[in-house]
């Protein structure tokens, strides 16, 4: 990365003018997004119940300003904390959620609604700005301080992130009466009582984005790497610890004006970075964090226009703004990603290394992680809302076992087996999709599965003629729909992992905004149960969903260890596969068409449990190395392992209620991810 930036610096310095005629092109970028933001928003005034806005000062003043203002105020806040949090971790997934911020304040808000605390009306926005600050407080807490480590920061940030919306997620299942409305709420909402709200964000934004402003050169040179930039005399620590602060500052300051309004943190600044790629000018912090803040405040006011104009007013009050600025972030990502290489301020984000471990290790590994799964495979069959004994499970394999344990095992066996293989191949997935794309955020949601699998299925839900085979169906369809569309899109002449990243997370939270879109406009009584299928559950499988993820997982397992020596490569970078010999496009489209299988049927099998093919793949090089030799099977074993402790955990902690298994998973594995980060030290 340091050629390109010296070559670029010596041109500069030789050709003033060339330099000149660079910042007045970026200049001109800036106005036109300024043009533009003014154009959505006059337009934006138009959309609304009332056609006579300008002739009636009550309607103009007194609502349309009041949500177009919060839109735009939203947007640049959202937009200038992306960039922040992009920038500080070299990574172009990272977003202003990486600290836990919106996940905070959505916990917050929900635990203070499910267990009826009385708090006044005016002070509701403040539960959700100290819910951010908590959660953004207690991440930096736990990865050792802001400045110890960037990439930690962020792996632990997502990990809090996904227990956070798993706290909430079962808040919102098991407190169903006092939560309703919450569940459009943490999609973001620009509706707004008055002006007084954006008043009082407002400055705060102002000031944040001018205090971002003036560490401009210090991220510039940091974009260089930790290294480069402290030889330069760069004050990394007090640089990681100003952007932070100003990253959750707006990010709690938009949460608490309009809600958890999703995309416009991560879309924002990859669109920038994507059009500084046609202006390089534009890529120096100085002129990128306004044009970020531009285009946030240009995709929040744009998307509400677009979704009034498409379905009307009355139709749009059902449906959040986060909704609306994901699936218009998401065409505008997937479309800009399509016409340029990449958008990430580095070629390959850093990552968690780990020391070489031992084969002693290896193997005393193995044989733990074995007996563990075997250990809950069976106290998964022992324990429920019948208690049994070894001895029953016995007569029940012999057929001789009264009714009543028949039919608990009967129930139990399916439940127990389908948690343990849907874990071992969402960890085989996520370790595939983690060495191919070269991120150690990855996961198989990145290549669009997740997401595909739950509008399929929410489709069908919703229908006048839904079954569960039907849904099934229908979730391995709009998976493996949803993978060949991701694949096909970042086809250009060759399959770059930076372009596949960023269409993947175009896709998957593309098709993850319709599923909310389709659930908040269908009949409410399908709500919950969709609900918590797209959370994850074992609750009611039979062996006819079991049995086909089985024999793929069985079939993939010996596929991905052949290609062992493969993935240690491609996890290397875009160049060295090439130079050694391997086919680099057949063998990516071979091992993602094998994780793409494993996510989509155990989508189908369990629905969607997400987390898994995160920290599983991160755990197993963590106990055993980097070489996917270990990697493999200790990362199949402990995937296993905590979907199948989650089924049991779920479904006797709170009997008779239950939790959904994918809620648990995240609730068990983050205190575990993030103590793992802890005790990591970065390369």
């Amino acid at each position: 990365m340091q050629a390109p930036v010296t070559r670029s610096s010596a041109d500069s310095a030789a050709d003033p003018a060339g330099r000149r005629g660079g910042i007045l092109s970026a200049v001109a970028v800036l106005l036109g997004l300024l043009l533009v933001l003014l154009v959505s928003a006059l337009w934006h005034l138009t959309q609304g119940t009332s056609g006579q806005v300008f002739a009636d000062p009550d309607i103009l003043y007194g609502s349309r300003l009041p949500r177009l203002a919060a839109g735009v105020t939203v947007g640049v806040a959202l937009g200038v904390a992306g960039l922040l949090m992009q920038s500080l971790s070299r990574n172009p997934i990272a977003s202003p959620d990486t600290l836990g911020v919106t996940g905070g304040a959505y916990f917050a808000v929900t635990a203070v609604t499910a267990f009826g605390v009385s708090i006044p009306f005016w002070a509701s926005g403040m539960v959700a700005f100290a819910g951010g600050l908590f959660a953004a407080a207690l991440v930096l807490g736990l990865a050792g301080g802001a400045a110890s480590s960037t990439t930690r920061l962020v792996l632990a940030g997502s990990a809090l992130a996904l227990a956070l919306q798993a706290g909430t997620s079962a808040l919102l299942v098991l407190f169903e009466e006092e939560t309703k409305g919450l569940f459009a709420w943490g999609s973001g909402s620009l509706s707004q009582l008055g002006i007084e709200s954006f008043l009082r964000a407002a400055p705060i934004v102002l000031v944040a984005t001018g205090l971002a402003l003036a560490l401009t050169r210090r991220l510039d040179v940091l974009a260089l790497g930790d290294d480069t930039a402290s030889s330069l005399g760069v004050p990394i620590r007090s640089t990681r610890v100003l952007g932070i602060l100003l990253s959750v500052t707006l990010t709690a300051t938009a949460v608490t004006l309009a809600g958890p309004v999703g995309f416009v943190g991560l879309c924002a600044p990859v669109l920038a970075r994507l059009l500084s790629r046609l202006v390089p000018a534009l890529g120096r912090h100085v002129l990128l964090i306004p044009a970020t803040g531009l285009i946030g405040g240009i995709v929040v006011v744009l998307a509400d226009a677009v979704l009034r104009a498409l379905i009307g007013a009355e139709g749009a009050i059902a449906v959040p703004t986060g909704v609306a600025t994901t699936l218009l972030g998401a065409i505008v990502l997937v479309t800009m990603a399509r016409r340029l290489r990449d958008a990430g301020p580095t070629r390959r984000p850093p990552s968690i290394r780990f020391g070489v471990r031992s084969g002693r290790r290896f193997a005393t590994v193995l044989v733990v992680g074995a007996a563990a799964l075997a250990g809950i495979v069976l106290v998964g069959l022992l324990v429920g809302a019948t208690p049994l004994l070894t001895g029953d499970i016995m007569l029940w394999l012999q057929q001789q076992a009264p009714p009543l344990v028949s039919f608990a095992l009967d129930e139990r066996a399916p439940r127990v087996i389908a948690a343990v293989v849907a874990g071992a191949a969402l960890a085989l997935a996520g370790t595939i999709t983690q060495a191919v794309s070269r991120n150690p955020l990855a996961e198989p949601g990145l290549l669009g599965i997740t997401g595909g699998a739950g509008l399929g299925a929410v489709l069908v839900v919703t229908s006048a003629t839904a079954s569960t085979f039907g849904m099934l169906a229908a979730a391995i369809a709009g998976a493996l729909l949803a993978f060949a569309l991701v694949y096909a899109l970042a086809w250009r002449g060759g399959l770059s992992a930076d372009r596949l990243v960023l269409i993947g997370i175009g896709v998957w939270y593309g098709s993850t905004a319709l599923t909310t879109f389709v659930l908040l406009r269908s009949n409410p009584w399908d709500t919950p149960k969709i609900y918590t299928w797209l959370s994850g559950t074992t609750y009611g499988r039979i062996w006819e969903q079991v049995i086909p993820l089985a024999i793929v997982l069985a079939v993939a397992l010996p596929f991905v260890v052949a290609q062992r020596r493969d993935l240690d490569i491609l996890a290397m970078d875009e160049d060295t596969p090439r130079l050694t010999g391997i086919r680099l496009e057949r063998t990516r489209l071979g091992l993602l068409v094998a994780a793409a299988l494993l996510a989509a049927l155990s989508v189908a099998a369990v629905g969607v449990v997400g987390f898994v093919g995160l920290v599983a793949p991160h755990a197993a090089r963590a106990l055993v190395g980097a070489r996917h030799t270990r990697v493999i099977p200790v990362a199949v074993l402990l995937g296993a392992v905590l979907v199948g402790v989650a089924d049991a955990v779920g479904r006797t902690v709170l009997a008779p209620a239950q939790l959904p298994a994918g809620i648990v998973v995240a609730l068990l594995g983050a205190p575990y991810f993030v103590w793992l980060l802890w005790r990591s030290r970065d390369a």
